[in-house]
């Protein structure tokens, strides 16, 4: 199975979901200035999941947050089509007090959807997340990966075309973290949304990305770009990146050891 170096940018035939042009984001001023990111360049296109792989610090939240307009850049461009993103955190964030049925349903009440609209289309959603018998559970009694699984049914509600996911499977367990990995796969073949996803994990990056975008430590810039030719299930995605592994963990045990000396 060949794996491919080159950047996805070259396929210029592709439709860009989310570009970020020559993006700087500062906090602060002065003195207690912090640049997270400085002169990123970036673009995702639609359909393509693609990993933010780096370090702690590195800038990975923020292009997330400026992706969806939670910050704005301080230097630079961030095109993403109005209203098309959301959302998904490590935390769960499901209202203790509602249903699973409620939870996911949360979003089509905002759309004003008619009642029996949105009933037929959380079943639809919690059949996709493999949730369909817990409906009317509510949150405490699932575990971690299925309130996980409740909150992806949930964002997909919202009917986004991008959706962002800010290290949302780091607080379950590795084997619950391999069928999330697999439910989020699946949907993402079934509904054709296109994901930005960030993790610190080469293992996870390299089970779920089309490609893996390697940040440099603060300030995050881009430092490599890697497809990985997998047939879109985790296992395949793993083994066709096995060649490119060591690259990838030699590029951020460098960049590391460099902004440790620093």
């Amino acid at each position: 199975m060949a794996v491919a170096l080159a950047p996805v940018a070259e396929a210029t035939s592709r439709t860009v979901a989310v570009q970020l042009v020559d993006v700087t984001k500062v906090f602060g001023t002065g003195s207690q200035a912090v640049v997270a990111v400085d002169d990123l360049n970036l673009e995702v296109y639609r359909g393509e999941l693609v990993c933010l792989l780096g370090a702690s610090g590195c800038g990975k939240s923020t292009v997330l947050n400026l992706t969806a307009g939670l910050e704005h850049a301080t230097r630079g461009q961030v095109n993403v089509p109005a209203a098309s993103t959301c959302l998904m955190f490590q935390e769960s964030a499901l209202f203790p007090w509602l249903t699973v049925n409620g939870n996911v349903g949360m979003p089509l009440r905002l759309q004003r959807k008619r009642k029996a609209e949105r009933a037929d289309e959380v079943k639809q959603l919690l059949e996709l997340v493999r949730l369909e018998r817990f409906g009317n559970h509510r949150p405490h009694q699932l575990s971690g990966g299925m309130r996980q699984r409740v909150a992806l049914a949930r964002a997909l509600a919202q009917h986004s075309e991008i959706l962002l996911m800010d290290e949302p499977f780091g607080a379950v367990d590795a084997i619950t973290r391999d069928q999330l990995h697999d439910d989020l796969l699946r949907v993402k073949s079934e509904t054709g949304v296109t994901i930005v996803f960030v993790t610190h994990s080469l293992r996870e990056a390299t089970r779920l990305g089309d490609r893996i975008v390697v940040l440099s430590s603060r300030p995050g810039r881009v430092l490599e770009e890697f497809l990985i030719d997998g047939d879109g299930t985790a296992e395949s995605n793993e083994l066709a990146a096995a060649d490119i592994a060591p690259r990838i963990t030699e590029v951020l045990r460098s960049e590391i050891g460099r902004h440790g000396r620093s």
